[in-house]
């Protein structure tokens, strides 16, 4: 109220200033208190007050939709923190950056006029999802890689932000119907010296006013508005006018009825909703692909480590070739075979190399990081995918070698191929009609794709309402008198009812023509028909998703056993090549063939692992039953309806 006074102390003074009577002064203080506390209460927002009511806005929004769709709400929020991994990376490993915009926009200079002095400004998250040591490489655990990238991925962020605009865009849509006020006020200065005499006077006006939208299509409007005018000419006589109008408008025909004109709101509600559903089914493809892409680099790191083992055995073998050559027990023609596989070995051995850094350069920007940072992945994850995968399929190292001697009485007897069974299958390895259930049950991306069709159907209905004939009611009421410096001598003006201008009007627009009206509603119904088709594709889409996981695993499962027996009768095979060349029994080539066989096995066992774990998660995924956590982490679904973290 200090403000107030402070306002109505100064404005008087200025108008006490021009000479004004003790009365006019008096009808002064009613403005001086009515309009500025009205421009106090609308201006006093100061932008971030601004930004933090949309935040609260639209978060709110968003956390309502969530209790209603799922029964729980998540912690929303666009804002990260400043200290993210990158940032912390670009400044502890000092890294390379180009300007301050690589470490965030609170690191950025203000330009001139910037709105909020302290925003953005750097915020520290409560949590360090990984510690780093000065010189070092980092460690990043699978767990970790799926934190770091719901914080730090801009394309997770960018999906964030999308699903906060649309909250926002259902808050404007609302707005639409509640009470909306508005006003104005205005101080002239006239001095007209075209005649005689000159003319110099003030007026000052002010307005305020109220409008409603209802949900029948109903809208009423009031206004009141003030004028004070002195001249300071001819008597300095003043006087003082008001004015206040109502008007209601009520549509009959066309554009009436509750569910044609909430449509916008209702689609901006149904918007949000679908936004929701999208932003989780992202969620999950995200973290899949992320999964992926880690145990990925993974493999190409375990080849890296294969070929290794695959370079020191052929550098030894070459030794050996050149030692039997000098005791007469081999050739020049083995000797150079077997220098030949050393530098083939060599080559396969920095390729895998070159693979596995490019691999873990685009891992680290899949996860939001420089592709220059200084870190490293957890090598146990190998060991612990290998452990899970012995658990949930016990028997993994049978099956290969016996499908392959079933039958084997004679060497002419009839051979009989033994499909893949369920005998040892993964707990995931449902059958596929209760797959698509489960699918149909859980898949949100097909709740959005049926909403389509009914928001085709809604839109048919408003475009047909668009053909009718437009019958609208407007009444009017008017009081008082407004005042200007030609009216300056009259007396001081009043509300009273039984002097009001009261006005009543029946609008008929009738539809003769609708050329637009009538191509817009054709289009609907195409649009309705292409919406059905969508559904259909998407439900035709996600069965065949669910059902080439349930085979991606049933192949996976079948390549780890094949690739366990496989990996066992290679090493068999290197050692009993490299017995027999050592007693002369067999030729170079054999050990060779023996050892390059043995690399192929032992790169295809560990893709089959990797193979098998991410046919189960994407089993998850197109069936909906995968959620991720606020933290960016699996919490996997198992049959009988249990779920797991990760």
């Amino acid at each position: 109220m200090g403000v107030i006074r402070k306002v109505v102390y100064c404005t008087s003074a200025l108008f006490r200033q021009y000479g004004m009577s003790r009365y006019f002064y008096s009808r002064l203080m009613v403005f001086g208190v009515l309009f500025p506390l009205f421009v106090l209460v609308v201006g006093c927002k100061t932008t971030s007050k601004y930004r933090m009511e949309a935040d609260r806005v639209a978060e709110t929004i968003i956390e309502k939709k969530q209790e209603q769709i799922f029964g729980e709400t998540g912690d929303f929020s666009i804002e990260r923190p400043s200290d993210i991994l990158r940032r912390r990376l670009l400044i502890e490993q000092e890294l390379p950056r180009y300007g301050e915009a690589s470490l965030g926009s609170d690191a950025l200079e203000p330009i001139p006029h910037w709105p909020e002095k302290d925003y953005p400004k750097f915020e520290t998250s409560s949590e360090r999802i990984v510690s780093m040591e000065s010189g070092k490489p980092f460690q990043l655990s699978l767990v970790q890689a799926l934190q770091v990238a719901a914080q730090n991925s801009q394309d997770y962020q960018k999906r964030k932000e999308a699903l906060f605009r649309k909250a926002l865009d259902l808050d404007l849509e609302a707005n639409h119907f509640g009470l909306i006020g508005g006003g104005d006020v205005q101080s002239q200065y006239t001095a007209d010296e075209s005649g005689g005499e000159a003319v110099k006077g003030i007026e000052n006006s002010g307005s305020f006013s109220l409008s409603k939208a209802l949900y029948n299509g109903a809208k009423i409007t009031t206004a009141l508005a003030l004028d004070f005018v002195k001249l300071l000419t001819q008597g300095e006589t003043s006087s003082s006018g008001i004015t206040g109008d109502a008007s209601i408008s009520i549509p009959l025909l066309r554009g009436a009825g509750k569910h044609i004109v909430t449509e916008p709101l209702t689609q901006a509600e149904r918007n949000v909703v679908y936004a929701i559903y999208e932003f989780e089914r992202y969620k999950k493809t995200f973290a899949v692909d992320i999964a992926r892409n880690y145990l990925d680099v993974l493999r190409q790191l375990d080849q890296v480590d294969n070929n290794a083992e695959s370079y020191k055995s052929l550098i030894t073998s070459a030794r050996r070739t050149r030692r039997l050559a000098d005791a007469g027990r081999a050739d020049a023609v083995d000797v150079g075979r077997a220098e030949q596989d050393e530098l083939r070995a060599r080559e396969r051995w920095i390729s895998a190399m070159m693979r596995y850094e490019n691999s873990l350069d685009s891992f680290k920007m899949a996860i939001g990081l420089p592709p220059d940072t200084d870190m490293e992945l957890d090598r146990g994850e190998l060991e612990r995918l290998k452990v899970y995968v012995t658990e949930i399929i016990p028997n993994i190292d049978q099956g290969a070698v016996s499908f392959a001697k079933e039958g084997e009485d004679s060497a002419d007897a009839e051979i009989v191929l033994k499909k893949p069974d369920r005998e040892n299958a993964g707990p995931l390895e449902m059958n596929e009609p209760s797959a698509v259930a489960l699918g149909f049950d859980h898949r949100l991306d097909l709740r959005v794709s049926e909403g389509k069709v009914y928001d085709a159907q809604r839109s048919v209905v408003v475009k047909a309402d668009a053909l009718g004939a437009e019958l609208t009611i407007l009444g009017k009421a008017s009081f008082g008198e407004s005042r200007s410096l030609m009216s300056a001598g009259l007396e001081d003006a009043s509300l009273r009812g039984d002097k009001g201008i009261y006005t009543g009007l029946l609008t008929l627009d009738l539809p003769f023509e609708r050329t637009a009206e009538r191509n817009v509603y054709r289009n609907s119904l195409i649009d309705l028909e292409q919406a059905v088709r969508d559904f259909q594709m998407t439900e035709d889409d996600i069965k065949l998703s669910i059902l080439t996981a349930i085979r991606g695993m049933i192949e996976a499962r079948e390549a780890l056993s094949i690739q366990t027996n496989a990996v066992a009768v290679a090493e068999e095979r290197v050692k009993s090549t490299e017995m027999f060349y050592d007693a002369g029994r067999t030729q170079l080539r054999e050990v060779q063939d023996a050892q390059d066989s043995w690399l192929t096995t032992k790169n295809s066992l560990t893709a089959a692992m990797v193979d098998y774990r991410m046919a189960e998660l994407e089993f998850q995924r197109d069936t909906g039953t995968l959620r991720i956590d606020e933290k960016g982490l699996f919490v996997e679904y198992h049959q009988g309806g249990k779920e797991n973290d990760q």
